[in-house]
């Protein structure tokens, strides 16, 4: 590829972002809730089940990046209070404390934003001068289920909108997500989906080990929101 090819980037009217993104999201959204439907299968297979009740899967896809899903019944914790920190920011500072930036770019609306994430030199192999530009979406469904999609934007497009720093290397957030389902009053069943391009050479073997790890940020969460509970046990938000 050439430098021309390389620095290449789109420049296009928010109403043009607004609609790419809105249709972008709403696959993935989908995508989400098939993930998280027990009935389907769909070629999942079940890597780890760890002691806590955590349950790790992974299904190939037709590329080279697999995709990785954790699914976790959790007590104590309601589908409102675990989705205040279920969303692009929070979860990039669980994956690596070097997150050296985190800043929204742009709403598009109430429930859809541009989000950049910038990691330093520092940080874990996946994510070592790694930056991803990425929308997220807030959704409630007719029963009440709640989901969050997140993915990177088109290079191109992330270009336009916020040009690559120095030698950082753009990574690609195929697609993730969580899907909370009401279990009781004071419980909730969390899936959360992670495809990852980390971009730049690094063995396939031990990226998939390091992104198996990081779908175990469900239990890292829930502590956040033991940490931000406040002490009469209500939602933070109340």
């Amino acid at each position: 590829m050439s430098k021309t090819e390389a620095c290449r980037s789109w420049s296009i009217s928010e109403e043009s972002l607004r609609r790419y993104v809105h249709y972008a999201s709403e696959s993935c959204i989908q995508d989400l809730l098939s993930a998280s439907d027990p009935s389907k299968v769909d070629g999942w297979k079940v890597v780890a089940l760890n002691a806590g009740g955590v349950e790790i899967s992974k299904r190939d896809s037709s590329g080279s990046h697999p995709v990785f899903r954790s699914r976790w019944l959790l007590r104590s914790v309601s589908a409102q209070q675990f989705i205040t920190v279920a969303n692009a920011i929070d979860a990039a500072r669980q994956w690596d404390p070097d997150l050296v930036e985190a800043k929204y770019i742009k709403d598009l609306n109430d429930n859809l934003s541009i989000i950049a994430l910038r990691f330093g030199d520092a940080s874990k192999p996946l994510f070592k001068n790694r930056e991803f530009i990425v929308y997220e979406r807030r959704e409630t469904m007719a029963d009440g289920t709640l989901v969050v999609a997140v993915a990177s934007l088109p290079k191109e497009i992330a270009a336009g909108l916020q040009p690559k720093r120095g030698k950082a290397i753009r990574g690609l957030l195929l697609q993730s997500g969580w899907v909370v389902e009401k279990a009781d009053d004071d419980a909730c069943l969390v899936t959360y989906v992670l495809q990852l391009d980390p971009a730049g050479w690094l063995p396939k073997f031990l990226a998939n080990r390091l992104i198996t790890k990081l779908v175990m940020i469900i239990d890292d969460l829930k502590k956040l929101v033991e940490e931000c509970r406040p002490v009469d046990g209500s939602s933070p938000s109340s």
